[in-house]
């Protein structure tokens, strides 16, 4: 059996370095196609030598660029690749724009879409990641949901029956594979931190970014949770230009993109996660650390029911502030909402089960 699977950004190539393995021992070819969504050296590459991922197949290089523009030339480019090479079936990761495009151009070929992280709704359609994820799940053959909420979503959906499998996240197997494996000391030295006593933050979605009151109130934020502790913050290619134009942004350290292992590292070693991404608010609970996320909305409910996920939409500074500051040292209920681990492994045999 062979099939291409299409990644372009950072969660996407966090979830091929467990899922790639898993089917490769059950003897199915997996093609990774790169479109390029992430074109930075520390945002792209750098994950496939860290993670050991094989090396795409094909690498289209579209970069950045409107979503439009970007989806479009996507889809043109991946379109090209499955005429010539005429896969089995189409794996797609998340949420991202490489996702839908990869899903389109391969629906429209009648060739078999295989969705991981299907499922996840925020029911906010001002999210470009809500309209790929509805899209995609709504023209792919096989879903493969990471929780139960996410079942239930695609039920009240009316997505049904044996196209859909509860099969845990893969980002917790990376999580738990990676535990015993770092030693962050080096790289705090480095940064001038010290173990537990710093908060880690990302700032990268668009609609913090694009909006200049949500963007001042994070950065605002941050730097009054300084007066309690430092804020380490990786400068994400989109935020970098905006960081540089704040002057409250010189009281943060601010460090360039880190690989996954030391983001990893970073996260094990702080006091408090503070975030708008995704697949960050995950990896917070998986080494137990408090998270507050900067958005209005979650995916990720379970861990706001657990108490681990505090929502914070950053419209305030002081609000930011005070409820990082005021989470510092808290800890939620006990719970695996996840799976056990073993996500990378159901995903081949339910691929490997359908297909073959």
């Amino acid at each position: 059996m062979k099939i291409t699977s299409v990644v372009g950004a950072r969660p996407q190539f966090i979830k091929a370095a467990i899922v790639s393995p898993q089917l490769a021992n059950l003897g199915i070819d997996d093609r990774i196609l790169h479109t390029g969504q992430h074109y930075d050296r520390q945002m792209s590459d750098a994950f496939f030598d860290e993670l050991g991922i094989p090396e795409p197949t094909w690498s289209l290089d579209v970069g950045s660029g409107p979503h439009g523009a970007q989806t479009g030339t996507m889809l043109t480019k991946i379109e090209e690749v499955l005429l010539d090479d005429q896969p089995d079936a189409m794996v797609v990761y998340g949420d991202t724009n490489s996702t839908t495009a990869g899903a389109l151009a391969a629906a429209k070929l009648h060739i078999p879409v295989v969705h991981i992280e299907a499922g996840l709704r925020s029911f906010n359609r001002a999210m470009p990641e809500e309209v790929n994820r509805i899209v995609t799940d709504h023209i792919s053959d096989l879903l493969l949901a990471p929780t139960q909420t996410a079942v239930d979503h695609l039920a009240t959906e009316g997505i049904t029956g044996d196209m859909v499998e509860l099969v845990g996240d893969v980002m917790y197997d990376l999580a738990l594979k990676a535990a015993n494996d770092l030693d962050a000391g080096p790289l705090l030295s480095e940064i001038g931190v010290t173990e537990g006593d710093f908060v880690l933050a990302t700032v990268h979605r668009a609609e913090n970014t694009d909006d200049p009151t949500r963007l001042a109130a994070v950065i605002n934020g941050l730097a009054g949770v300084t007066e309690t502790m430092p804020v380490v913050l990786p400068v994400h290619p989109r935020t970098k230009p905006l960081l540089e134009a704040s002057e409250a942004a010189s009281a943060l350290t601010l460090i360039e993109p880190v690989g996954y292992p030391d983001m990893v590292k970073l996260e094990r070693s702080c006091a408090l996660v503070a975030t708008d991404s995704g697949g960050v608010q995950k990896e917070a609970f998986f080494h137990g650390k408090p998270c507050v996320t900067l958005r209005d909305e979650t995916e990720w409910v379970e861990l706001v029911e657990l108490g681990w996920n505090t929502i914070t939409p950053p419209t305030d500074a002081a609000a930011v502030r005070d409820a990082i500051v005021s989470n510092i040292g808290t800890t939620g209920q006990d719970g695996k909402p996840y799976g056990a681990g073993d996500a990378g492994e159901r995903i081949a045999a339910a691929i490997s089960h359908r297909y073959t």
